[in-house]
């Protein structure tokens, strides 16, 4: 099935209003999502979660070029080509992230060609796998508890929720949270990179006291001493990877001993490919796999059919805070019941994108991109406003 042409779409999300988090105030979401067209007829679907302008500047200047004529199911030759032809100014961040949307729909193309859904190709046995609720940005108590509540009525059974506002707020949300859902759920907590070594430690013997299930990057990526020595010393699972890219990535973040939980995302750290890649590492280290998501519904059901088909698959996340790109873009939107997302019995990814959606969020130019708070990218001195940084000391 060989490569004919790609398609790099750009979408573009405004806010009326937004959410409170780390960063300031969230004014717009963004995301890439790549067709791979073959000459067979066949069409494979992928998406980047990177600056829309670098990942279609790759994807279209440089990769297009050289994979057309390209077997579009050759996807561990595909990858390995493509990651050759980008080492230099790549191996991490934009490049990996346009790769890994590329290779996504090389894995869409090639389920398609074995007629089978993607989980099952990978070996997988059900198509049911775990997932939980994304949300619960920085507002009251009262209004968080509120929402873990309606969260849990839209059918998960587990909830994220963003701390490191400060230690007040850290505890009152937190205790708010585990009275809105019982004891029967379980509370996710992302520290959004706000800690230091002594506020680490006393937040997660906080969140050991409300029987947390994970604690979410406490410290920035670069840091992994601070996660291997705060490991040692508490009961609570850590978790990171949504800032890591491939192999040789994980490989580093599992060596340290810096989690207990490895969280990759196929539209960041480089597809598929690297998904499985990454969860094999875990697997052999007695690891488990949570895979990230905070761009759109294609990456979501790409890490879903991997996590429900790998032994070491724990869950996936899904956004939860009215992103178009996660509610709306596929025609049979995502279903979550009893904390279960059913994955697709077609072939590939077995999802398909709703036109509508992408012409009324298509972004025109890629590389002009409005200025605002992206949640993880921000453009536009207006809008970089960080909250101040966390006390060490109470």
């Amino acid at each position: 099935m060989k490569i004919k042409s790609i398609e790099s779409i750009p979408l573009r999300f405004e806010y009326a209003r937004g959410f409170e988090y780390a960063g300031g105030r969230c004014t717009s979401r963004v995301t890439n999502l790549v067709r791979v067209h073959t000459e067979d007829g066949a069409v494979g679907i992928g998406s980047a979660y990177t600056h829309p302008g670098l990942a279609h500047l790759i994807i279209k200047h440089q990769l297009e070029p050289l994979l057309i004529g390209r077997n579009s199911t050759d996807t561990e030759d595909l990858w390995n080509f493509m990651y050759r032809v980008t080492r230099w100014y790549g191996r991490k961040g934009a490049a990996m992230s346009a790769i890994g949307a590329l290779d996504t729909a090389f894995w869409d193309v090639k389920a398609q060609a074995a007629n089978q859904p993607l989980w099952q190709l990978l070996g997988g046995e059900s198509a049911q796998c775990p997932a939980y609720a994304s949300a619960l940005l920085w507002k009251s108590s009262e209004a968080l508890g509120e929402e873990a509540r309606e969260l849990i009525e839209r059918g998960f059974r587990r909830v994220k929720m963003r701390l490191g506002r400060n230690p007040e707020f850290d505890s009152q949300a937190t205790a708010a949270v585990r009275n809105a859902i019982g004891a029967d759920h379980d509370i996710l907590v992302d520290g959004s990179m706000r800690y230091g070594p002594d506020s680490a430690l006393r937040l997660a013997r906080m969140l050991e006291q409300h029987r947390c299930f994970w604690l979410e990057e406490p410290f920035e990526p670069e840091n992994l001493e601070a996660f291997a020595a705060l490991r040692k010393n508490v009961s609570i699972p850590l978790a990171a990877g949504e800032n890591e890219f491939g192999e040789q990535g994980f490989r580093e973040l599992i060596q340290a001993g810096a989690v207990d939980i490895a969280q990759p995302d196929a539209s960041r750290c480089g597809g598929v490919t690297e998904v499985l890649r990454a969860a094999d590492l875990a697997h052999d280290a007695g690891l488990k796999v949570a895979t990230h998501s905070w761009s759109d519904a294609v990456a979501i059901i790409a890490n879903a059919h991997v996590i429900a088909a790998h032994p070491a698959g724990l869950t996936v996340e899904i956004d939860q805070t009215g992103n178009p790109f996660v509610d709306q873009l596929l025609k049979k939107p995502l279903q979550v019941q009893d904390g279960e997302l059913t994955l697709p019995d077609n072939p590939g990814l077995g999802i398909e994108l709703d036109e509508s959606i992408i012409e009324k969020h298509r972004l025109a130019d890629p590389c002009d991109l409005p200025e605002g708070a992206y949640s993880d990218m921000v453009f536009g001195t207006e809008h970089w406003n960080p909250a101040p940084p966390y006390p060490e000391e109470d």
